[in-house]
């Protein structure tokens, strides 16, 4: 009888171990809680903009997820980084003029890193996934397994979870009890851009590169702490996009606004104020990022790649597959590549002995 796996989270690691499994003898289904796929891969893409609010970057050293895109062929390119850029050390002192050495690039993918999870989710075409379901409990006491959201109760035999860790042992009641250990662990794990706050200018033409200025800004002031130019690879539509104080969440949008408009003059001059759209997403805000239960400080990447996160639990029907579960690049998209990948081989190892 063909066994049937359940996947929490339409994200990257979500959607990688169903395209794994797919055609492997397992009725597969994704249950995902926000209205859309791709988790934390989120590019907002219009006619005028291109703008990553999640996921953007990815180095050399991320061989994995390299060759997925390769595997998928999508096409990615260098971040621009050509020009003088800006350092901003104290409030009280001007920004620096700084050259960046070109000796490390980062890369982007064509399109918007959502293009990934698009042409996964079209490899998934005997894979059902059901948005806006959040999962309050899943019960592990019967042959089958219980998944319960506030619309219908779903019913299968392995369930695969890559919602983050503090989310999933916060957020879901879980019967019989996980292991007190596993949750203490993962209650105390820090979930990559949880904290993040992300925004986005767009305008008609990136008068920075024309004065031959990167875009780039580093600051110790803020309230931008890093800013980066976000034009597209077709170089027909252009922005400057990047992150900001975490602290700046207490604020209204536009509130934050009005006080990165003051800054973004400052450092880029009265032309940077004609931006024709301008867009950010508080990761805090985001409760299927983010339990709102999970409160106090914590280290970025604290526990991440734990091994209690590798392992199988309820008679090997619970295996965790997210980023943060992986035991090399936890957090990244790397890391979310080789999360799917080990998850998928443990239980087609499992499957080949029974």
């Amino acid at each position: 009888m063909t066994k049937k796996i359940t996947i929490l989270g339409a994200g990257l690691s979500g959607l990688l171990t169903a395209y794994h499994l797919q055609n492997k003898d397992f009725d597969i289904e994704i249950i995902e809680a926000r209205n859309r796929i791709g988790g934390r891969i989120h590019t907002i893409n219009s006619d005028t903009a291109q703008v990553e609010m999640g996921a953007t970057w990815f180095n050399e050293i991320h061989v994995n997820f390299k060759n997925l895109l390769s595997e998928l062929e999508l096409g990615y390119f260098e971040q621009f980084m050509q020009g003088t850029s800006y350092f901003e050390p104290f409030s009280a002192a001007p920004a620096q003029e700084i050259q960046i050495p070109q000796n490390s690039p980062s890369y982007r993918v064509v399109g918007g890193t959502s293009q990934l999870i698009e042409t996964l989710k079209s490899k998934l075409t005997d894979v059902p996934i059901h948005l806006n379901e959040v999962v309050s409990n899943i019960d592990f006491d019967n042959e089958k397994i219980k998944i319960t959201t506030p619309n219908k109760i779903f019913e299968t035999d392995y369930v695969i979870s890559t919602l983050p860790q503090a989310l999933f042992a916060n957020d879901i009641n879980i019967n019989p009890p996980l292991p007190q250990k596993l949750t203490d662990i993962a209650k105390k794990t820090h979930t990559w851009m949880q904290d993040s706050i992300k925004i986005a200018f767009v305008y008609d033409d990136p008068f920075w590169r024309n004065k031959n200025y990167s875009g780039t800004l580093f600051s110790n002031v803020g309230p931008i702490t890093e800013f980066y130019d976000q034009s597209n690879a077709a170089l027909n539509k252009f922005a400057l996009c990047g992150f900001i104080s975490s602290g700046m969440e207490m604020y209204t949008q536009e509130e934050r606004l009005e006080k990165l408009k003051i800054q973004l003059e400052k450092i880029f001059g009265q032309e940077s104020l004609n931006f024709t759209s301008y867009h950010e997403t508080v990761w805090a805000k985001e409760t299927a990022t983010k339990s709102a239960k999970q409160i106090g400080f914590m280290y970025p990447h604290q526990n991440n790649g734990h091994p209690l996160f590798r392992e199988s639990y309820y008679d090997n029907r619970l295996f965790f597959a997210g980023t943060e579960t992986a035991n090399q690049y936890p957090g990244y998209m790397e890391g979310a590549v080789i999360a799917a990948k080990n998850t998928a081989e443990t239980i087609l190892k499992l499957q080949s002995k029974v």
